[in-house]
């Protein structure tokens, strides 16, 4: 491939939040070019029709689903659909040569059992499963470059992993001992009408829901943090909803295993940790993130601290759902997967305020 050469890419779903994430992204991207945008609701409309500031740079037909013609055109496939749809076309995207990046639940497990169980959907795919990998690069970079199967975890599922990832891998908490209390905006719930997300009822108002395990993030967390441990084990998570359109706050409490340890031990320990993780972003000494930090970036900004009277660590994580919680992320596997600098193409630098 020259040097100036792009690679053909395919969106399928574009007409969500992800999707258009993933079109302002990629058009920016100095190494890919957008040749199919797809979506069955909204074939045969212009996309200005769904997103019509983005006419004057961006305004392709939306094309059918059609899954020899996005092979036959694409080398890379993003697929922004609704849990359960991509699993029946993935596995022929892939057996045709393409690289595929999920940003759906469908290949974010390795235990088919347990995806069918949240999702009530029946897999039948398991060899493709099986070449799937978890696209959270900074624990999984070295497998993510060499497949063609990402399954691209979510917002929830990001800002928690990372906040917890150094204190498991390196042993550090009672782990069962682990609650994380997560806040969204209401962008994390998509572009589909739903009335918790109206204004008039998500504005000014702060709420919990799906509390004590029912939330499908839940056993996707365990999962990972089971792998980082060793063996299974379960974790508290609650997922709050905010009066804002976009950001994650995850506050992730755990009791160490060392009540001796310190605020400036666990620094030292985070930042070894990510020091090759270009997106995360240690806070010095006495410094918590804002969901504004983050916003319209792919960064993940981290505070830690220690109450050495209840001998507990907490760590706050701040993403931008939609970016470093989603479309960025799987931005961020392709440029893995292909070979390139990781940070290619993804904003590091918020609009502040």
């Amino acid at each position: 491939m020259s040097a100036g050469e792009r690679i053909p890419v395919g969106i399928v779903g574009a007409s969500g939040y992800g999707g258009v994430q993933l079109i302002r992204l990629l058009q920016d991207h100095p190494r890919v070019e957008i040749v199919y945008v797809g979506g069955d609701s909204s074939a045969g409309k212009p996309f200005s029709e769904l997103y019509p500031h983005l006419g004057h740079a961006f305004n392709p037909t939306i094309e059918k689903i059609d899954l020899d013609v996005i092979s036959d055109r694409c080398q890379i496939v993003f697929l922004g659909l609704p849990n359960g749809l991509a699993c029946d076309m993935a596995p022929q995207l892939v057996a045709k040569g393409c690289k595929v990046l999920d940003l759906s639940a469908d290949y974010r497990f390795q235990n088919l059992e347990t995806y069918t169980t949240w999702y009530r959907k029946e897999r039948t795919d398991y060899d493709t499963a099986a070449q799937a990998v978890y696209g959270l690069p900074e624990l999984y970079r070295n497998k993510i470059r060499d497949r063609d199967l990402v399954g691209c975890p979510g917002c929830y599922c990001t800002a928690s992993l990372l906040a917890l990832a150094p204190l498991l891998k390196q042993g550090l908490i009672q782990e069962e001992s682990a609650i994380i209390d997560a806040k969204s905006g209401t962008s994390g719930a998509g572009r589909q009408a739903k009335v918790n997300a109206l204004l008039a009822e998500a504005g000014n108002t702060v709420g919990a829901y799906n509390v004590a395990g029912a939330h499908r993030h839940t056993p996707e967390i365990e999962a990972v943090c089971s792998d980082l441990a060793g063996h299974d084990l379960r974790v508290q998570f609650t997922p709050h909803l905010m009066p804002m359109v976009r950001g994650i706050l995850a506050t992730v409490y755990a009791t160490l295993r060392d009540p001796g340890l310190v605020r400036e031990d666990l620094l030292t320990i985070y930042n070894a940790f990510y020091r090759s993780a270009p997106f995360v972003k240690v806070l010095p000494n006495g410094v918590y993130p804002q969901t504004k930090w983050a916003a319209g970036t792919n960064l993940c900004y981290l505070g830690v601290a220690v109450d050495n009277r209840t001998d507990r660590v907490i760590v706050m994580s701040a993403i931008d759902n939609m970016i470093k919680g989603q479309s960025g992320q799987a931005v961020q596997c392709m440029n893995i997967l292909m070979g390139w600098e990781e940070t290619l193409g993804l904003p590091q630098l918020a609009f502040y305020p």
